[in-house]
Order: C-alpha cells, then structure tokens, then sequence
C-alpha cells in the first residue's frame, strides 16, 4: 500500500500562502484601517470603526487558488445601533477604502472588497452591535441580518487537533473545489463539513488516510441530509440554495473512488495520479516505487479503526 503522506505535506506548502505574500497582506490590512479610520473620523465621526480578522486567514485553513490568489476577511464593527441603512453604511465603507488599489472598491452583498490585482484581495463586512443584542451584518439591498463570525471562529478553533491535521484536511478540500469547472460549496460550507465529519472517525497519522476517511464521512452524511448548518448565529443552512447539487455529489463519489484506489495502489507513483485527478497538477507525482504493509497499516487504511474514538492510535 503506497504511502503518499509526504506528498501531501508537499501539496500542503504549495497551498499555503507563502510569508512574502502574507507581509504585504498585512501591510495593506493595516493601511486599510487606517484610510477607514480616517475617512469616518472627517466624515461621520459619531461612527467609530473597530476590526476584527475573520475568517479562514482567522482560522488558518486559507489557501492561494492555482491562480495564486487567496484572501483576508476584516471585519469593520461599529458599537453602537445604526440610524442609517445597512446600504447606506456598507456604501460608507467603499467610499472609505475606494482609491487604495487600482481598482475600484467593490461594494457587495455582503462585505466591502478591496482588490489588489493577481495577488489577494481584502473584504470587509460590516457590522453594528448594541448593548445587549446580537452582531448584525450589513447586507446590500437587504438590511442587518443577525450574524456572529467570531462564534464561527471560536467553534472551529475548539474542533481543531493539535497536530493540524484537521486545518490541512480542510485546505486539501478547498484546493481540490479549486479545481473543479462548477461552482462548488463555499470555503466555509468544506470547513464545516470537514469539521463534522472529523468528529466522527479516528485521525490518522497519515493525511492520505485522513482525507479519505473525512470524504466518506462527509458523503454519509449529506446522504442523509443535504444540509451544512452554520454552527453561530444566524445557524442558516449553506447549501439551501446551492444549485450544484448533483454535480457535486458525483465529484464526490469520483474523488472517494479514487481516494480509496490510491490508497490500495502498492506503487507511490501511480497512487499519486489518482490524487492528481481531483488536486490538481500541483500535487506531486511521487517515486516510482513499490511498497510493502503490515496487515495493521492495511487495516487502518481500509477505515477498520473508524470506530475507535477520536484520537485512538
């Protein structure tokens, strides 16, 4: 049975964004806050901006997409309750960041998105918090809808493992709906999943067997229910609307078909062109060699220790 954990660490640094790219986005999230700050204090100084990363940079499972591209989610909180529309206060924003980057700022359903071009792009949602009620985001054309992104945050930092295996199942899943030619489920709808099903089976040491592991679970239970519940306020269902359905499912099934080939495969190089299949070309190809397994290892890969509790090794 061909072992392709190292090359998965190797598929893991390609997907990660690199400390150079993570400086400059850094450096633009600060000059950001600054130009919002500044605009709010000469323009509406009864709004005072507070900030709070969020998001997959928060959680540590973001990713550069084979485009080299990838993002920082900085929320703008405003402690106090609103006295002009939720369009009104995100159209503020734009106007506050508008001028930073070549391009214009983009006002969208959701966040304020500053792109800074064939590198990253910054968004801002926005929020009002009163005493005693809950987070609201801003949504365009809709109004302020209840919304907690650092219960989100907290709830994914609570299910992470301490070897990080978790945070890289994620962002292999994220780099495998980067190379799909449909529109999959968002970033956060794989992380919720992912983080379900991990709650489930027993982490292996080896990420080839987790991932696998991870990608029946998740298929098990969007059979019983095509649901993903975000697990803060406002506890929507992320794949209410989704439109990609079948699509989906069946890569699904694809990449578990060859998951489970991959794992069986003897030869490290050819168990590696079934990940390539769903991963991408950045995926390394492994050696041209074949591999011996105690009957324990093949045990384990076959998914006979799922039952043990989490953590079992």
């Amino acid at each position: 049975m061909a072992n392709c954990h190292n090359l998965f660490q190797d598929y893991h640094a390609e997907l990660s964004i690199g400390s150079k790219k993570n400086e400059r986005m850094k450096d633009s999230k600060e000059g950001l806050r600054k130009r919002v700050r500044q605009w709010f204090k000469e323009n509406h100084p009864e709004y005072v901006p507070y900030f709070y990363i969020q998001g997959s940079y928060k959680m540590k499972n973001g990713i550069r997409t084979s485009e080299d591209i990838c993002d920082l989610d900085d929320g703008i909180y405003f402690f106090r309750a609103p006295d002009v529309t939720a369009s009104t206060l995100k159209e503020w924003v734009r106007q506050a960041v508008d001028g930073y980057t070549s391009s214009d700022a983009e006002n969208r359903k959701k966040c304020v998105r500053s792109i800074f071009a064939n590198d990253y792009e910054i968004d801002h949602p926005v929020y009002c918090k009163e005493d005693g009620k809950e987070y609201q985001i801003a949504v365009k054309g809709v109004g302020f809808e209840d919304s907690d992104p650092k219960a989100m945050v907290n709830w994914f930092v609570n299910k992470k493992d301490a070897e990080g295996r978790l945070v890289r199942a994620v962002k292999y899943l994220k780099g495998w709906a980067d190379k799909q030619s449909f529109k999959m489920p968002s970033g956060l709808a794989l992380t919720i999943l992912a983080s379900n099903a991990k709650e489930q089976i027993a982490l292996n040491q080896r990420d080839d067997i987790t991932l696998k592991d991870i990608l029946k679970e998740i298929k098990k239970e969007l059979n019983n229910s095509f649901k993903c519940i975000v697990p803060a306020i406002p506890n929507d269902d992320l794949l209410e609307n989704y439109v990609n359905k079948d699509k989906f499912l069946n890569a699904l099934d694809m990449f578990i078909e060859d998951a489970d080939s991959a794992i069986r495969n003897t030869n490290q190089k050819e168990a590696s062109k079934f990940w390539c299949k769903h991963l991408g070309n950045r995926f390394p190809l492994g050696e041209d060699k074949e591999e011996k397994t105690s009957y324990g290892t093949a045990a384990a890969a076959a998914g006979a220790l799922t039952s043990y509790p989490f953590g079992h090794e």
